[in-house]
């Protein structure tokens, strides 16, 4: 089954269009005349279409300007589509945190900050392992080393991380480090 839901919303005649040809497309339809018929927080892939704005909807559609070439109109749904799954594959939640791998950027709320790459590379690392890191391992795996010099490159990296985080954020809690190693503390 597909997991893209295309949600016409009241504009009932297009939704009647549309599943004259449902043999034809690659999503679900759904027809509402409310936004409360549709619960948006149980939909990962979903796209709204409708004939006027409505309101401050994420991924809305409007369809204004008729006649409408149905081909083109599909051709257009498939590509939001893949716009979306390609946004929703370069996030990556980090508690009250996201991640954007293609803006290179950490979000909390309307604020934002930019990272290196290392940086995203220390994150996503410290994200995916869920308990804490020694150092050596981060040497290993984020840097690539598998000496066992000492060096403080991954306290340097880590201290300034955190600087810039908490500079942007207010948040000195996100990157813990305790004597097991670092870890991110998601909230």
């Amino acid at each position: 089954m597909n997991n893209q839901t295309l949600v016409i919303y009241d504009f009932k005649i297009l939704y009647d269009v549309l599943r004259e040809i449902d043999s034809y497309i690659n999503f679900n339809l759904i027809n509402i005349n409310q936004l409360k018929d549709f619960r948006l927080d149980d939909q990962d892939n979903y796209l709204i279409i409708s004939n006027k704005k409505k309101g401050d909807i994420e991924d809305l559609m409007i369809i204004n300007k008729f006649p409408i070439e149905i081909t083109k109109l599909i051709e257009n749904i498939n590509i939001k589509f893949l716009k979306k799954k390609f946004n929703q594959q370069s996030e990556i939640n980090l508690g009250i945190y996201k991640l954007n791998l293609n803006s290179r950027k950490i979000f909390n709320k309307d604020k934002s900050l930019n990272l290196t790459e290392r940086e995203i590379n220390i994150l996503i690392f410290l994200n995916r392992i869920e308990k804490p890191v020694k150092i050596s391992q981060l040497q290993t795996e984020v840097w690539g080393h598998n000496s066992k010099l000492e060096t403080h490159t991954v306290e340097t990296h880590i201290y300034r991380l955190r600087t810039k985080i908490n500079k942007a954020f207010k948040d000195n809690n996100f990157i813990l480090s305790s004597k097991q190693g670092y870890m991110i503390s998601i909230k």
